[in-house]
């Protein structure tokens, strides 16, 4: 299955957070033998999210969505998710049962009585109100769960909250999907060579290899090897020699400049 990410919040598209999901996520499958196979940011906007969700609710795709399920007036994730299955949404018990122990927690460390009946305390119920049928992601941090309809699962922006509840879902989840498997990197250091010159021999070696998938990255100011190209194979150790072997050979025949190589 193909893992995708999407990540809610107008302040990381103004600026005023810096993303810290994408990487870690990146970190989290890759230490499974997973991959990320896309990611996208989403303002807070309604349309918007909920046009989202729907493609995400219909790819049969994992799907982590990150931000928004809090209950302030610029969290519209629940309500979204809800509208883009079509489903309404409800108080989940077992959630109701999980805020209010936390709110007792705190009236319990600030030495003041728990009053469920506070304006204030009904409004943080609204955290455990879920789309018709979802189940629920655990929150170690502080009890307010996250949830899951089908393979879509919702988490809190908060990295401290989001990343824990993200790993329990792949240990839970997925571990079947789990791979040991190492994914390796061979490259090279090219130099004075322009990558459409050389896409034809990337292309042959992808083609003689399955499962290997060769990269290019292209720069023109770097500060030790100014304008070069790493180019490169990824993919199991098993199948990377081979595939290496051949990418040298045609640079060699196309007359490269080889420069430094890197194994990751």
């Amino acid at each position: 299955m193909n893992f995708g990410l999407i990540i809610v919040g107008d302040e990381i598209l103004s600026g005023k957070r810096a993303d810290k999901h994408l990487p870690r996520f990146i970190e989290m499958l890759a230490a499974r033998g997973l991959a990320l196979a896309w990611a996208e940011y989403v303002g807070d906007d309604p349309a918007r999210i909920t046009a989202t969700l729907q493609r995400a609710f219909a790819g049969g795709e994992v799907v982590f969505s990150t931000g928004g399920i809090g209950a302030t007036p610029d969290d519209h994730t629940r309500q979204c998710a809800a509208a883009a299955l079509g489903r309404p949404l409800a108080l989940h018990p077992e959630a109701a049962r999980l805020i209010r122990e936390r709110m007792q927690d705190v009236a319990r460390e600030e030495g003041r009585p728990y009053e469920p009946e506070r304006a204030d305390n009904r409004h943080r119920l609204n955290m455990g109100v879920f789309p018709e049928g979802a189940t629920l992601i655990p929150n170690p941090y502080n009890k307010i769960p996250g949830f899951s309809v089908g393979d879509v699962h919702f988490l809190p922006g908060f990295p401290v909250m989001a990343w824990p509840m993200a790993e329990w879902v792949l240990d839970t989840r997925y571990a079947h999907l789990a791979r040991p498997v190492v994914t390796q990197e061979r490259s090279v250091i090219v130099f004075g060579a322009m990558e459409a010159a050389l896409t034809p021999l990337m292309e042959a070696v992808e083609a003689a290899h399955p499962g290997v998938k060769v990269f290019s990255l292209p720069s023109v100011d770097h500060p030790v090897h100014g304008r070069h190209i790493e180019l490169g194979v990824k993919g199991e150790p098993s199948r990377l020699e081979a595939a290496y072997a051949q990418l040298k050979t045609g640079l060699h025949e196309y007359g490269a400049s080889i420069g430094p190589e890197l194994v990751r």
